[in-house]
């Protein structure tokens, strides 16, 4: 039995580090980004980043639908016909993506004083049109097992991308320097996904049902909707409240703190997903569960605390001394990601379980706890409410974890 649950552990454990590399070295590609970035541009350029990223990746986690996990999840007699139904959803849906960022921008527009922010808006979407050429490839490659190439591609565009900043930055240091580049590596990671895992839509094979996709997707959905919200929205309400100079503080503290942290967040749930959809529902999930629970308590969350402890030295020699005096609020940031790898682990759990509105139910308490908690500490200023953020995001978290392994549907 030992052997048993070892191998599926170390299972995880190699896909785990395959996309912590891909994830570890688009960060530091990011790093090296952001650190040219706070030394060109004053802090009013980099609140216009940070509103541009904040609204681009909430829409961008509205394009995590939960039709890629219907790939993954599905069996070989019905694999052809749910990738031609996904085709059908992925094109339209990132069309209707790319439209509502276009709304979007007229309303920067008609506010006035904000053209660049709404051109930026437009710019950070046209990913959108280029991803559907892309999706069921990868999420084919994904159930096929070939994580390492589909982390590697994902990696060499978030790489790419970054290095891309760093030169535009260099010779035209202005906020769109850092966003043209996302729009301009769309098309390699499609090309690549389709390479990696070339895929035609066969109509012979028919379509599966919208009905399974919608009740599925729509969990999914707000899931990843509420939390962009959870990632983004601190960002919106500062800058409202706190205006550009105090945002563009906030979001480099964000992205050198809990940004870099987060990597270790994301690529655990990428690798774990597939990972408990390998065993059966019941008592073998469970224990994956449970094994998984195990390593990123004594993995993943030792890493992000030692991050944190490291922050008063490496923010002021990569980023700057004129920085220093955030180094605080990096490190108190950074442990915000702890309590999040605990949280990642049952919320892919609870959708390898088909109970994706379990996770968007608490994943809503959370979100509305720490949006709450930023809005009611922001007008007293960035460190207090750097760590009414980390108070609250701890505590809800590992409260709505607590109370479903309570539960007794996900005891070991």
């Amino acid at each position: 039995m030992a052997n048993a649950i070892a191998a599926p552990t170390n299972n995880l454990l190699g896909t785990l580090m395959v996309w912590a590399a891909s994830e570890a070295a688009a960060k530091a590609a990011r790093i090296v980004a952001t650190m040219v970035a706070a030394r060109v541009l004053i802090p009013e350029q980099l609140g216009v980043v940070a509103l541009v990223l904040a609204i681009g990746e909430i829409l961008k986690a509205l394009a995590e639908n939960g039709v890629g996990q219907r790939i993954i999840a599905a069996t070989d007699e019905n694999l052809e016909a749910t990738c031609n139904t996904a085709a059908r959803i992925f094109r339209v849906w990132c069309g209707g993506l790319f439209v509502i960022s276009l709304i979007i921008a007229l309303i920067f527009t008609a506010r006035g004083g904000a053209q660049e922010t709404a051109i930026l808006v437009v710019v950070f979407s046209g990913q959108f049109l280029f991803m559907p050429m892309g999706l069921v490839s990868c999420f084919r490659a994904m159930r096929n097992g070939q994580n390492r190439a589909v982390a590697g591609i994902a990696g060499a565009q978030l790489v790419i991308s970054a290095f891309m900043a760093i030169i535009l930055l260099l010779i035209w240091p202005t906020p769109a320097a850092m966003i043209l580049p996302r729009l301009l590596t769309a098309p390699f990671w499609a090309l690549a996904m389709r390479r990696l895992h070339p895929w035609q839509a066969d109509p012979g094979a028919g379509y599966e049902p919208i009905r399974p996709f919608v009740r599925f997707g729509s969990a999914i959905l707000g899931v990843e909707g509420i939390k962009a919200l959870r990632m983004q929205a601190d960002k919106l309400i500062i800058g409202g409240i706190l205006g550009l100079e105090a945002l563009g503080i906030w979001f480099f503290a964000f992205n050198a703190g809990i940004g870099l942290a987060s990597s270790f967040s994301n690529a655990f749930a990428i690798a774990l997903f597939p990972h408990l959809c390998e065993r059966e529902a019941g008592q073998s999930r469970r224990a994956a569960l449970t094994a998984a629970l195990r390593m990123a308590l004594t993995i993943l969350v030792p890493l992000v605390i030692l991050q944190a402890m490291l922050a008063p030295y490496y923010v002021p020699f990569i980023f700057g001394e004129r920085w220093s005096e955030v180094s605080g609020m990096v490190g108190v940031l950074c442990l915000a990601a702890a309590p999040a790898v605990v949280w990642t682990a049952i919320s892919q759990w609870l959708r390898s379980e088909d109970r994706a509105w379990t996770d968007f139910t608490a994943s809503t308490a959370i979100t509305t706890a720490i949006i709450a908690a930023v809005a009611i500490a922001a007008p007293f200023g960035l460190m207090p409410t750097v760590y009414a953020y980390l108070a609250v995001a701890t505590i809800s978290q590992l409260l709505a974890t607590l109370i479903i392994l309570k539960s007794g549907k996900a005891a070991p």
